[in-house]
């Protein structure tokens, strides 16, 4: 009789199949069971089952499915589950994410008012570059890139800064999956060309997009990094190129440099040199 307190608290001994198995249902009590074992420090199978109005057998099976994933975990001893390192992984990616936008803010408005080109920042996903918040410039003429936009990063600033803050093996692996697709006259398309441009952007402190990615536009970047010095996003300010000319570009630069500092710092981050 123990024995079967014990199982019904931790795992039933039957295991029916659901019934009611299509797939967005299943992904939804997959869900709803999450949140709650998010909310108890432990629970147990049958308080789940309970809380979420469905048979035990079916709260097991998906439970032992995110379990797998690493979102929940289950304690062989008490017979209790509880939430998972994979779900305080995703969390905490959301925080940063938006801890990221939020910081940048204030910075990337004063970074456009005072050099009158719209602010932009970017986060690298999957060999991209993604947009994911920008302030635009009030001037008529002006880049404008929708959050959510996304970009090969050996033709875009903010990709360029990234690359820049990366070992060699992994910008090689970056372009392995994305090639380097030329897109205007001045895109770099040589391997040896970007690896040169890197290396000036590590040196400076911020990259340079000169028309690489569409004729008449220039954009500069620089890193924003982490606690631990890593580089987990780039601000960047773009517009016409008539309007960014050379001597205005080496003016430009550390004030970009600057600001991605200022974000480092808002975050709780270190540049790479400090984390060294």
């Amino acid at each position: 009789m123990a024995d079967q307190i014990t199982r019904t608290r931790g795992r039933p001994r039957s295991l029916s199949p659901d019934a009611n198995g299509a797939t967005v249902q299943a992904l939804d009590r997959g869900l709803q069971l999450l949140v709650v074992v998010a909310k108890e420090s432990k629970t147990t199978l049958t308080e789940l089952a309970l809380r979420v109005g469905m048979p035990a057998s079916t709260a097991h099976r998906l439970l032992v499915t995110l379990q797998k994933r690493g979102f929940v975990d289950f304690d062989e001893t008490t017979q209790e589950w509880m939430i998972g390192i994979e779900a305080f992984r995703i969390g905490s990616a959301f925080v940063q994410r938006t801890s990221l936008v939020e910081a940048g803010r204030d910075v990337m408005r004063r970074l456009m008012e005072d050099t009158g080109e719209t602010a932009n920042l970017g986060i690298a996903d999957e060999g991209d570059v993604v947009f994911i918040s920008q302030i635009e410039t009030p001037n008529p003429i002006r880049a404008f890139f929708s959050v959510g936009t996304r970009g090969p990063m050996h033709c875009s600033g903010i990709g360029k800064a990234l690359l820049a803050e990366m070992p060699q093996n992994k910008v090689e692996q970056v372009l392995q999956k994305k090639g380097l697709e030329e897109f205007t006259s001045k895109t770099l398309t040589s391997p040896d060309d970007l690896f040169a441009d890197l290396e000036a952007t590590r040196r400076r402190g911020w990259s340079y997009d000169d028309e690489e990615r569409h004729y008449g536009m220039r954009c500069i970047a620089a890193p924003i990094h982490n606690f631990h010095g890593e580089a987990v996003a780039g601000i960047s300010i773009s517009g016409p190129a008539a309007r960014l000319p050379d001597d205005v570009i080496s003016e430009l630069g550390p004030k970009v440099k600057r600001a991605a500092i200022e974000v480092t710092k808002l975050l709780g981050g270190r540049t790479s040199q400090q984390a060294g």
